[in-house]
């Protein structure tokens, strides 16, 4: 799937008109498509969110992972129940409750809803 991953990053970054860097670890089929785009433009960062959006959703569909070995974090939270379900989510926050039960670890960096 690594060649049809680059094929399809390389079709959404001509669909929505941005430069996007692909850099990783293509041994194990990690890799880390960066769009390079200026914040304070509203409408590049709504193009690099739908190009990411639709780049992630085809990558679960190939049963892949929106997360390699960097975790989740801020930019990739909104698609953590996408990839594992509601009952994977559910078990991380138990998880996550056992080790920080006050919440003190990471604040908000990995749950949509603000838990842990």
């Amino acid at each position: 799937m690594l060649a049809e991953t680059f094929a399809l990053i390389e079709r959404l970054t001509k669909k929505y008109a941005l430069t996007v860097g692909t850099f990783g670890h293509a041994g194990d089929g990690n890799l880390h498509p960066t769009v390079l785009c200026d914040e304070r433009d509203a409408d590049e960062m709504k193009r690099a969110h739908a190009f990411y959006d639709e780049l992630y959703e085809q990558v679960l569909a190939w049963g892949g992972t929106v997360s390699g070995e960097h975790g989740i974090g801020i930019a990739k939270k909104e698609y953590l129940a996408r990839q594992i379900g509601p009952g994977g989510v559910a078990v991380m926050k138990r998880i996550k409750q056992a080790f920080d039960p006050e919440g003190l670890l990471n604040p908000g960096k990995i749950f949509t809803d603000g838990q842990g």
